[in-house]
């Protein structure tokens, strides 16, 4: 494994899908298809479940990858940790923000075949904070936490238990302005661009799958940018 920092490039685009959705399938091969790298972050506990979201205007599937799965769909991108059962964890002790980070974390790294050390904070709003991010630094393997919040900047981050992604991948014409921006940049210094989401928002509208990819075309297939899953771009 080449890492960002073991290369001679300035700049690396990431991305990061959570959830592990059976969408994840789809996605994949577009990220395969142009040669991008992706962390996916997974619920252990909730691997093989089926549902149904109830997103306007109308219903988005949300089955789960099987766990004996799990390996085949993501073979050249890095599973993460998403806790064991998606709870908001600035709500809990800390007992059990240890149990949910620590004990999914050991899961999939029982389940994938090697050490699991990334992850990314379930739900929305305000789902994590300093006590939980430093409850995780010190008691648990994990070694960077995403958020969900928008920089929309490039700049590397120190704290990496409160790790802000550049964008949404639903915020499309900032996502697109970004991605423009990105290639066209010359630096001396490192570059970080990350992008985040969800693999079953695609099926919300007809044409995001295919915006998807207008984005994957513009970023992808530059001699100057590493491609390379959370671990490889941020340690």
């Amino acid at each position: 494994m080449i890492s960002f920092k073991d290369s001679n490039k300035k700049k690396a685009i990431t991305f990061s899908y959570d959830d592990g959705v059976t969408q994840d399938i789809r996605l994949i091969e577009l990220l395969n298809k142009y040669n991008l790298k992706c962390t996916f972050n997974l619920n252990s506990e909730l691997l093989g479940l089926g549902g149904i979201l109830p997103i306007p205007p109308g219903r988005i599937a949300h089955y789960k990858i099987r766990p004996e799965d799990v390996v085949s769909v993501y073979e050249g991108h890095e599973v993460a940790v998403h806790t064991l059962t998606h709870p908001r964890l600035p709500e809990h002790p800390d007992e059990e923000v240890i149990r949910q980070v620590e004990q999914d974390r050991l899961n999939l790294s029982e389940l994938v075949g090697y050490e699991v050390i990334g992850m990314a904070y379930p739900c929305g709003g305000v789902n994590n904070d300093d006590r939980v991010a430093d409850v995780i630094r010190r008691e648990t393997g994990v070694q960077y936490a995403r958020t969900i919040t928008s920089t929309w900047s490039f700049e590397p981050q120190e704290n990496l238990y409160r790790l802000n992604p550049s964008v949404h991948d639903m915020e499309w014409d900032k996502m697109m302005d970004l991605g423009k921006k990105f290639v066209e940049l010359t630096t001396d210094t490192p570059k970080v661009f990350y992008v985040w989401g969800h693999s079953y928002e695609m099926d919300m509208e007809p044409d995001y799958w295919i915006r998807l990819e207008e984005f994957f075309k513009l970023i992808a297939g530059r001699d100057d940018i590493f491609y390379g899953t959370n671990k490889e771009v941020l340690l």
